[in-house]
């Protein structure tokens, strides 16, 4: 009994460098680019901003927190290298966003669907409320 315990600690513990690496094999510094194509009367945009990932974290922020046109985008990135990232922020401008509510500096909020290799990921965020909303696309770029 005692060198079962024994031999299961000892795969255990053979086992930790593994496990704990495998959530890291995103990590380092990315370049991301958030692509809106123009629908209706709204403009589109493209933004282009540093992000990176930590441990298997997601943290991107483009602007000035509290200051319209400020993003954050979070979210854990699975061993296989789906993720399901939170983005928040500010509107910009009246005529990059869509719907009756959005107006400079009001609050916004979204998931975005992602995948990422290595060396690179995309994602995107769904249309929402179709005549409303937009699809976005997102690239990822690890640097």
């Amino acid at each position: 009994m005692k060198k079962a315990i024994l031999l299961l600690a000892v795969c255990a513990v053979a086992l930790l460098p593994a496990v704990s690496f495998a959530g890291q094999n995103f990590d380092g510094k990315w370049l991301t680019t958030l692509t809106c194509p123009a629908k209706g009367n709204t403009e589109g945009y493209t933004w282009i901003f540093p992000s990176v990932i930590t441990n298997g974290n997601f943290h991107g922020e483009r602007g000035t927190a509290d200051q319209p046109g400020y993003l954050l985008i979070e979210g854990t990135i699975k061993n296989d290298g789906s993720a399901k990232l939170s983005a928040n922020g500010l509107v910009s401008s009246r005529k990059y966003a869509r719907g009756v509510f959005a107006h400079q500096g009001e609050d916004y909020s979204y998931n975005i669907k992602a995948q990422f290799t290595e060396t690179e990921g995309t994602g995107s965020k769904s249309a929402g409320l179709g005549i409303v909303g937009r699809t976005c696309t997102f690239e990822f770029v690890k640097q």
